[in-house]
């Protein structure tokens, strides 16, 4: 019994600091933004825009469907709850007006591709952010 304690605050615990994560949207530095207002990331990340305020193409990743972080991002940044948007993304994707965000596995590849790309726009925990990209906003 004492041990299922610990279990549920050590859960409890790691579940409290994962929501207080700060989520960071990241652009290659090649890129001419210098930050994105909450409105510029949502039409983004729900398919109403495909490009960065200057008019340059954007190419979006995300995180894993399993990932908190993704969660987090979509709640903060478009209202919406990650099920909902990738509900949009189906059906922006099956009526052929958009292509989906790049999904890749974690902070680490999301990181590495926007650091890549100059059109690349993703998010990731701001622990993670470094010299290689660009930090545009902090949800």
């Amino acid at each position: 019994m004492r041990n299922l304690k610990w279990c549920v605050l050590a859960a409890l615990a790691l579940g409290a600091g994962a929501a207080n994560a700060e989520v960071v949207v990241i652009v290659n530095p090649k890129n001419a933004a210098a930050s994105l207002s909450p409105e510029q990331i949502s039409a983004l990340y729900l398919g109403n825009s495909t490009t960065f305020p200057d008019g340059s193409s954007a190419a979006l990743a995300d995180q894993p469907e399993a990932a908190g972080i993704r969660g987090d991002f979509y709640q903060k940044a478009t209202g919406r709850s990650s099920a909902q948007a990738k509900a949009t993304w189906a059906r922006l994707t099956f009526t052929g007006k958009a292509t989906p965000p790049k999904e890749l596995k974690s902070d680490a590849e999301v990181k590495a591709w926007v650091a890549s790309d100059p059109k690349a726009i993703g998010y990731i925990d701001s622990s993670a952010v470094d010299g290689s990209v660009k930090a545009v906003a902090k949800l």
